[in-house]
């Protein structure tokens, strides 16, 4: 399905031969790459690179990410594939996986998520603004290998209106359960936003990352 495959994908700082790390930013529902990038400024890093896909229309897949996964296909897949298509671009590039961060806000947090759980490899980080693991109550995301400590922050406002914060406890133990090393922070009154603290949070992985 190439659905998503052939859209615009932008990239700012450091270019991608001169890059110590790369992080690939991806943005949600009804949002662009252009604003997911304005997210860069929170990261003061030497020798970053920052990507960020376009998803066709906007939106990476059409319904709520606790819809049964068959009735987000195709899109869903084609969304995965072009995840896919850049994380194997950095790597082609000399950039190794463990100097790769995924960071995603929303639908994109949810997008980065599954992606990681469906390809668990040490990663530099994943980083999920408001996002969870796909898939309707009672999923299971039973995939062979180990995130071998990577780090992974899962950020959300505990009544967040689009994503239960059952999942993200969900989300949190099934990633651990793979091998990664998570951050869960659970905000009061925050709203569908990202916030300093997560902020923080993330810029401390990408030093890890870059270390």
């Amino acid at each position: 399905m190439q659905y998503h495959r052939g859209g615009q994908v932008l990239q700012t700082g450091v270019p991608l031969d001169q890059a110590k790390a790369v992080m690939i930013l991806i943005h949600g529902r009804g949002a662009t790459a252009d604003s997911i990038l304005g997210l860069a400024g929170a990261f003061p890093q030497v020798g970053l690179t920052f990507i960020a896909p376009q998803a066709r229309g906007d939106t990476w897949y059409p319904y709520p990410f606790m819809t049964p996964i068959a009735q987000n296909e195709p899109y869903l897949s084609s969304a995965l594939a072009v995840v896919d298509d850049l994380v194997n671009h950095v790597m082609t590039s000399g950039i190794t996986a463990d100097k790769i961060i995924l960071l995603g806000f929303s639908q994109g947090a949810c997008l980065a998520l599954e992606y990681a759980i469906r390809n668990p490899r040490r990663y530099g980080a994943v980083i999920a603004f408001s996002g969870g693991l796909i898939g309707e109550p009672g999923t299971t995301w039973d995939y062979p290998r180990s995130f071998d400590g990577t780090p992974i922050f899962l950020g959300c406002d505990e009544r967040d209106s689009h994503i239960p914060a059952d999942r993200v406890h969900e989300s949190a133990e099934v990633l651990s359960q793979h091998g990664a090393r998570v951050i869960k922070r659970l905000y009061a009154g925050i709203g569908h936003t990202v916030t300093d603290d997560e902020l923080n949070h993330a810029s401390a992985m990408v030093d890890e990352s870059m270390a």
